[in-house]
């Protein structure tokens, strides 16, 4: 999230941050985007007595009423550790994004880098992937490669594959705003 709101302070990015919205009052995230000059909602999971899909109406209701729509709006995941509703998903249409610590479809869900080193891969990385309904399924925007150590644990791999995610993240967002991306099926393709 900082790279990107980083990246469009120095309008390299050409859109408009609306919000950073976070399920949590204590997300580092959130001091990150006030200093930033970004709008901030929290809207808290932890104790929440709905369904998911009411939960995400509250974050739907949220992004709204900042201007972020569906026919205009680009909602980016970043350390947004919920699984988001089939209804806000389909709402959204194209138009969610979200970064994983692995080269998709190999390791999805958590622990991805634990993964990759108990799988013996000889390269891991990320992905910027458009959100379905799916876990870490949706078409892939931008990957990068990260080569695995021998010699490395789960947090010296995270650290690298981090580096590479605050590079591709915001090039991914600018790709979008500059509408350079097109979805054809499972595949993106960058004009």
């Amino acid at each position: 999230m900082e790279s990107i709101l980083k990246a469009i302070k120095k309008k390299k990015i050409p859109i408009n941050p609306a919000v950073v919205i976070s399920n949590k009052q204590d997300a580092k995230g959130l001091k990150i985007a006030e200093k930033l000059g970004v709008k901030i909602e929290v809207i808290e999971s932890k104790g929440f007595k709905g369904s998911r899909a009411e939960y995400d109406k509250k974050i739907i209701s949220a992004l709204t009423k900042y201007g972020v729509t569906p026919k205009n709006g680009l909602v980016c995941l970043a350390g947004f550790m919920r699984i988001i509703s089939p209804e806000f998903v389909k709402k959204y249409k194209n138009r969610i994004i979200n970064i994983h610590p692995a080269l998709l479809p190999a390791f999805p869900g958590l622990n991805s880098q634990k993964q990759a080193l108990e799988y013996g891969a000889k390269v891991s990385g990320c992905s910027v992937h458009f959100v379905d309904a799916g876990m870490d399924t949706g078409p892939v925007i931008i990957q990068a490669v990260v080569k695995v150590d021998e010699k490395d644990t789960e947090e010296s791999l995270s650290k690298r594959i981090l580096k590479e995610e605050h590079r591709i993240y915001p090039e991914a967002v600018n790709l979008f705003a500059r509408k350079k991306i097109k979805i054809s099926g499972r595949r993106t393709i960058i004009s």
